[in-house]
């Protein structure tokens, strides 16, 4: 069972820290949004992931692990291209939530990398579950948000 703590606490620790980074990029969403629409519904997503966050963050302690309270260096690296890139070419409320869509597609796909881990315990995988059915949705909300767009 430690066996299996341990490899729950690093899975664990893997989507916090990508959790971070999905608020950042949110609230950074929110910021250069021009519509209000979509700030709010950014501002929304955003205290959503840092809810869930923080219940990874709890499980975490449980576990007897040191909670990340930083996003990734990958995501704060990003996070500065996307920003040179805003500079030359513009930001416009279509190429935003382009960007968030990348981030939620990134974000899914840690989750179901989480959940096909055979060597988690099944008390986190119930919490992993849990937060992967937000995380879904807020991936679905945002793919319709694009796809409407593009009609």
């Amino acid at each position: 069972m430690i066996g299996s703590d341990n490899k729950g606490v690093a899975t664990l620790e893997t989507l916090t820290t990508t959790l971070i980074d999905s608020v950042n990029g949110y609230r950074d969403a929110a910021q250069n949004a021009e519509g209000t629409r979509f700030q709010e519904l950014f501002r929304r997503n955003a205290d959503e992931r840092s809810r869930i966050a923080e219940e990874l963050r709890s499980e975490i302690r449980r576990l007897g692990g040191n909670a990340p309270d930083d996003g990734s260096f990958l995501g704060a690296t990003h996070q500065r291209f996307l920003d040179l890139k805003a500079a030359v070419t513009g930001r416009d409320d279509k190429a935003i939530i382009n960007e968030v869509e990348r981030g939620e597609d990134y974000l899914k796909e840690k989750f179901e990398a989480a959940l096909n881990a055979t060597d988690v315990a099944p008390e986190t995988r119930t919490i992993i579950e849990r937060a992967y059915q937000s995380v879904r949705q807020g991936h679905d909300q945002i793919s319709s948000l694009k796809h409407g767009l593009e009609a």
